[in-house]
């Protein structure tokens, strides 16, 4: 099975696909950062959010197939994994929270459950980061509209003010690393970020597992396969979970077998 990474020129802030190979420094940026630059240092994702990516984000989140949380957590800490020797090697881990009405709904926090799969992970490829996971830190205010669907004005006022922070003194002067499922304009992340700057936080990373681009400018050549799973696209149910399972099961080495 393969789940392709994310590749070609990227904003170097969101990590969008730009629409040409960089010409210069100031080229590296994409348009809305230019114009309006986040308030997060850098976004981060492991792939684009198309084929077997979005059918396994999918399965999790809306089949509660959890089979899929520990390989689909691999893939979000190679994601993280790029920011070594960047972002502070001491930072707090927030989930993106689930409002109460939906995680009453769904059961579970998808982007908590993505964070604690990665942080094991983590632990062992990258000793000398000290990451702790932070699920409280965040809390959403109001049931926010799904964001799918929603021009990228709907999803800023969407998401506007929707966030607060638990406990600001938790915060203040720490380093942020957030956790989501997907970016797609980074309207939520940027919302986010911008809750915990203000409460006082010294840096706020951001890092998903998948990216929905605007340009889906990301080449098939360069694709992480991972070997022993069957290459029909159109996986359901519970042979999705089932194949996920196997895919992401560890050599008898104990390292990835991507």
């Amino acid at each position: 099975m393969e789940f392709p990474v994310q590749n070609g020129p990227l904003c170097a802030r969101c990590g969008d696909a730009l629409a040409a190979p960089l010409l210069s420094p100031a080229s590296a940026l994409c348009r809305p950062c230019r114009l309006v630059p986040p308030p997060f240092e850098r976004a981060v994702a492991y792939g684009p959010y198309e084929g077997r990516m979005k059918a396994a984000i999918h399965a999790l989140k809306y089949d509660r197939l959890h089979a899929a949380a520990r390989g689909l957590g691999r893939m979000l800490a190679a994601a993280i994994g790029q920011l070594a020797g960047e972002a502070p090697a001491e930072m707090l881990v927030v989930p993106v929270p689930l409002h109460k009405s939906k995680y009453a709904q769904r059961g579970f926090n998808q982007a908590r459950l993505l964070a604690t799969h990665a942080l094991a992970f983590l632990g062992k490829s990258h000793t000398e980061w000290r990451l702790a996971l932070a699920s409280s830190t965040l809390m959403r205010l109001r049931a926010t509209q799904s964001q799918a669907g929603l021009t990228p004005r709907q999803r800023r006022l969407n998401v506007h003010g929707a966030f607060t922070v638990s406990d600001p003194a938790a915060v203040a002067g720490k380093h942020i690393l957030v956790i989501d499922d997907i970016l797609t304009t980074g309207a939520t992340a940027r919302a986010a970020a911008k809750t915990l700057k203000d409460a006082g936080a010294a840096s706020v990373w951001v890092a998903t597992l998948a990216r929905a681009g605007s340009l889906g400018y990301y080449r098939r050549g360069a694709s992480a396969r991972f070997d022993g799973a069957e290459e029909n696209s159109d996986l359901a149910g519970n042979e999705l979970a089932a194949t996920l399972q196997r895919t992401f099961t560890d050599s008898s080495h104990g390292q990835p077998s991507f």
